[in-house]
């Protein structure tokens, strides 16, 4: 088959890949261990890279895709189970070093333990994906009811240098008051970025050429002991998503 995979979220550059179909005689000779291990290396080896305010493209894109079609090959061998794809064991703990906008407080991922944590990388600028991905998260924490008082969203800015305190404050609680929008340096952004393998790119602007930023589409779920659990590049179904958040929540 065909996947036409976005390197970075809704941007119009895409890269074309032809994956064998897969069998269900093949599915179940295929190794789940085999797949976690291509993760693991991929982050191994991305992890020796200098960390720079910039994510490269080129690289972090190849990496990004290596994920993601190793993810997908993992998910056609396994039982259907929603929106998202089991990552547990497959990419590293919550960590971070941020200042987050509701009351201006540095802050770090001890800060949310105890909580399911819910993971999204955008920017109060963004015209279509963010605020779409934050409504959809709006809604699974109204149908979570009083549990929502255990989730936090972290929606990280990726263009601190538009994306003040104050406006990531106003943007966030526009949505839900369980969202907390963090906002770093460039450097603290692209590690953390770097951490999930998350693809961005801000470019300045210049003659003829507007300020843009483009950004992946992940949305990455922890549970109460920060450990990794689900990935997902659609929160559309807030049902599944509610009910893949309370597995988490018990």
């Amino acid at each position: 088959m065909t996947l036409n995979l976005p390197l970075v979220g809704r941007s119009k550059s895409r890269q074309r890949f032809r994956v064998g179909a897969l069998t269900r005689s093949a599915c179940a000779k295929a190794s789940a261990d085999a797949v976690t291990l291509l993760i693991r290396r991929s982050f191994s080896e991305g992890g020796r890279a200098r960390c720079a305010a910039r994510v490269d493209l080129p690289t972090r894109g190849r990496w990004t895709i290596l994920v993601f079609v190793a993810l997908l090959a993992l998910a056609a061998c396994a039982p259907a189970r929603g929106p998202v794809t089991d990552i547990a064991g497959a990419m590293p703990r919550l960590e971070f070093a941020m200042t987050r906008a509701n009351d201006g407080k540095d802050v770090t991922a001890d800060a949310y333990r105890g909580h399911v944590v819910i993971l999204y990388f955008g920017y109060t600028n963004c015209p279509d994906a963010c605020p779409t991905t934050l409504g959809d998260l709006a809604t699974v924490l109204q149908r979570l009811g009083p549990k929502a008082r255990d989730v936090r969203v972290l929606f990280v800015t990726v263009d601190p240098n538009r994306d003040t305190l104050a406006a990531l404050k106003a943007y966030a609680n526009a949505f839900a008051p369980e969202i907390d929008g963090l906002r770093g340096s460039e450097d603290a952004i692209a590690r953390l970025a770097r951490r999930y393998r998350v693809t961005y790119q801000v470019t300045p602007a210049s003659p003829g050429h507007a300020y843009a930023v483009m950004h992946s589409d992940s949305v990455f779920f922890f549970d109460r002991d920060g450990r990794a659990r689900y990935v997902a590049t659609s929160v559309a179904d807030a049902a599944a998503i509610e009910g893949d958040v309370r597995r988490l929540l018990q």
